[in-house]
């Protein structure tokens, strides 16, 4: 157990989710007889989940931010149905048709956005009411409707990659994928080593690196396999593929620039941003904004898969969006969370969903059993936090940007990157908290 622990860089708590995540995985996969992990139940669980994962990326900010948006699956629904119109009924191409849903959203959050950040509404009022004026504007502009969506839509939200080069009885452009995300892992994981060591930080050894690698690159290696093994004329989602470019992006503006720095600290300490020199109503804008924005692409990811945007689309997005950004370590006061835990809530949920679906459950006992996790896992985190210690994922990819811990001092030397931010476990935010 104690090399497991080194391997894992000392702490096995902060993969606590991870292991939950895994652990369903095997015990649906068992008691359903081998059908989870087969290519195509992987495919329909990322083709089924993507749209609500998108979401999850832009709460997880809003949260960090210290506010909520309940109107994102209304934003959703709206945006699909302008699209479906204007590609239909006024003559829009479908490239058109996707710009034009991106900027419905973007036009939804700014005016969310200004209310809540330069009127002073808590977001929480303001986007109850975008959730009931926009799912009637859906209803309303589409008559209650079903208006279906050409081909390019569908290829959006649910086709896959094609298949290019010689005939290897497997996706080629899927093996490419996969090998593309092992080599990243590799390179990121030794050029956080070489970091820990230019700063004078701890520095592993390297076969825990190697173990570590192995693991993480044999469970990006299985699932390319099963992507790649699928029914003919599938491979790996283009919808997988829009919400990890997604999560690439998001994990890089939230960790490595200054907008990410100011989104921590806003929701650390309002104050202390403020003082700080920190624009708290622009970045509270910007986080808005920026929801809608992600809410109109899921309606768009939604719409494709499902051939049609219709008045119904949308209902209760937000509630499985808010559940996975709280389930992968986020706080109830803002301040703390990370893309890459929201993910991974979102799965935990999507799996635990999909696994009881194959069970034969029933919708009401899934929705009991669904309930009853968000509140085991927000209640352990808050006892941890309670208790001194971090957040369950509040330190998940700590060292991924200088393998080590981070000196206490610099917490406290930059209040516009509060702990819990970029770079930090989130040890001093839970504790504040």
């Amino acid at each position: 157990m104690k090399q497991l622990k080194d391997i894992f860089v000392g702490d096995l708590r902060r993969f606590g989710m991870l292991f939950t995540l895994v652990a369903l995985v095997a015990f649906f996969h068992v008691r359903t007889g081998g059908y989870v992990l087969t290519p195509a139940n992987v495919m329909n669980l990322l083709n089924g989940n993507s749209y609500i994962l998108v979401l999850a990326i832009g709460m997880v900010l809003v949260i960090i931010a210290g506010h909520i948006d309940l109107s994102v699956g209304s934003v959703a629904a709206f945006a699909g149905i302008v699209m479906a119109l204007a590609i239909r009924d006024w003559g829009f191409p479908p490239w058109a048709g996707v710009l034009l849903c991106l900027a419905v959203g973007a036009a939804i959050g700014a005016w969310q956005g200004f209310w809540v950040a330069y009127a002073g509404i808590p977001g929480f009022v303001v986007t109850l009411a975008g959730m009931m004026l926009f799912r009637g504007a859906n209803q309303l502009v589409g008559h209650s409707n079903t208006i279906p969506v050409p081909d390019a839509i569908q290829f959006l939200g649910g086709g896959y990659l094609p298949e290019v080069g010689p005939d290897t009885g497997y996706n080629n452009l899927t093996l490419a994928l996969g090998l593309t995300a092992i080599l990243w892992l590799v390179v990121g994981s030794l050029r956080a080593r070489q970091a820990a060591r230019r700063a004078g930080g701890e520095v592993r050894p390297l076969w825990m690196v190697a173990a570590r690698l192995a693991l993480l690159g044999g469970v990006v290696a299985y699932s390319t396999y099963l992507f790649a093994t699928g029914r003919p004329g599938t491979s790996f989602p283009i919808p997988g593929l829009i919400l990890f470019s997604l999560v690439i992006l998001y994990s890089f503006v939230s960790g490595r620039t200054i907008v990410g720095r100011h989104v921590y600290a806003v929701g650390g300490n309002r104050q202390a941003a403020e003082l700080s020199g920190v624009d708290t109503r622009g970045v509270t804008f910007l986080v808005m904004m920026n929801m809608s924005v992600l809410a109109a692409t899921a309606g768009l990811m939604f719409v494709g898969r499902s051939t049609a945007s219709g008045p119904f689309d949308g209902f209760n997005w937000e509630l499985d969006a808010i559940s996975a950004v709280f389930i992968g370590g986020a706080a109830v006061s803002g301040g703390v969370g990370t893309v890459i835990g929201s993910i991974i809530g979102g799965f935990v949920m999507a799996v635990l969903n999909n696994g009881l679906q194959l069970l034969g459950v029933g919708a009401d006992m899934t929705q009991v059993i669904k309930g009853l996790v968000l509140l085991i896992a927000v209640a352990f985190d808050v006892l941890n936090k309670t208790q001194g210690r971090p957040s369950i994922l509040g330190l998940l990819l700590r060292d991924r940007r200088g393998g080590g811990q981070a000196p206490a001092a610099a917490s406290a030397a930059s209040p516009a990157a509060p702990a819990g931010g970029p770079g930090k476990d989130g040890t001093d935010a839970a504790k504040r908290s």
